[in-house]
């Protein structure tokens, strides 16, 4: 049993040591944004997807490039345009000749979805005929072409850019799409002494690269490493009932949520708020999920998983001082024995 302990303290000693230096290779390039960066590391060791939303120049697509420079992954991009199809995403079924008999047939020709980290940039700007190529790969890594099932590389992670005040020409993401993201997360300005940290890397002759230094083994043991965590019944229904607390009309929906909220998240809510806990946990050097790891990750997880009523939207609610209230109001331990209910 003491053996087992210490395999598993120097297991999560490893983790955190993988994470941080993640985190400061990333920073050679990145300025600020750390909690940005952190909630992307914590995505991609959940094995979920990140929605980075902000207005152009503030470093979304740079931040992917550089992360992906850190991993030692197969990195794709994809310019998301009105006239892309679903076939140059996920690829098409071309003829092709053999050079010795001359017969031809069918063969699949991959796509850039085929890689394990992708850019999706700017994606509202496909429509939803493209959009609809990414449902399958994003929940299922998987992608369906010509009758035949085409599996993707692991890890596999998108991370997909949208600029929100720029809305011509673009398309809203379908529910069923933004469900599929694990967090949302909102870029915001650099302070003063990020732009001109920013202007003294980027305006020299000295240009910050990023190294890779975690490779595809690491990354899927770590994976595994975090489903370990434990989680104790009490904090688990503390995540679970600030999901039933975005149900309006629910046995826990709070009041502002009864007034404004149309429809409250689906149960892969409550797993990002599982499953990220369990990572900060690790971060926290705990072996066990707490009731702030769960409220960390409240906002990240479920800004993109409510959707606003007619009321709500007429009086400019915003999806966070929605979830900020759910949170003051949802109680973090309760009397009731989940056993029993």
């Amino acid at each position: 049993m003491a053996a087992e302990n210490q395999e598993v303290e120097k297991l999560c000693h490893e983790f955190r040591s993988m994470f941080d230096s993640l985190r400061k290779e990333v920073g050679k390039v990145i300025v600020g944004h750390e909690d940005i960066v952190d909630n992307v590391l914590i995505c991609l060791f959940c094995g979920g997807h990140v929605l980075l939303e902000g207005v152009p120049g503030l470093g979304k697509t740079l931040l992917v490039r550089t992360l992906s420079s850190a991993l030692s992954l197969t990195f794709r991009r994809i310019q998301f345009t009105p006239d892309l199809m679903p076939a140059d995403i996920i690829g098409t079924n071309v003829i092709m000749e053999d050079q010795g008999t001359g017969r031809r047939q069918f063969q699949f020709q991959p796509g850039p979805i085929f890689g394990q980290i992708i850019l999706a940039d700017e994606i509202n700007r496909a429509t939803p005929k493209t959009q609809s190529a990414m449902l399958e790969a994003m929940q299922e890594h998987s992608v369906t072409s010509g009758g035949t099932l085409h599996r993707l590389p692991e890890p596999f992670i998108v991370l997909a850019t949208q600029n929100p005040i720029e809305q011509e020409g673009t398309y809203p993401l379908p529910e069923a799409q933004l469900d599929r993201f694990f967090f949302k997360l909102l870029v915001p300005y650099s302070n003063r002494m990020e732009l001109k940290t920013i202007l003294d890397r980027t305006t020299t002759a000295v240009i910050p690269e990023a190294s890779p230094i975690v490779n595809t083994e690491q990354i899927l043991e770590a994976q595994k490493l975090v489903k370990r965590v434990a989680v104790a019944d009490h904090v688990q229904d503390y995540a679970i009932r600030l999901v039933l607390a975005s149900h309006p009309g629910g046995e826990f929906a709070a009041d502002i949520t009864n007034r404004y909220v149309r429809y409250g998240s689906s149960p892969r809510g409550v797993q990002t708020l599982v499953l990220s806990g369990k990572v900060r946990a690790l971060l926290d050097e705990r072996y066990h999920v707490s009731f702030a790891d769960i409220a960390a990750s409240f906002l990240p997880g479920m800004r993109h998983r409510i959707l606003l009523n007619f009321e709500g939207q007429a009086e400019g609610i915003e999806n966070d001082d929605l979830l900020n209230k759910i949170l003051e109001v949802t109680p973090r331990a309760v009397e009731q024995d989940l056993k029993t209910v």
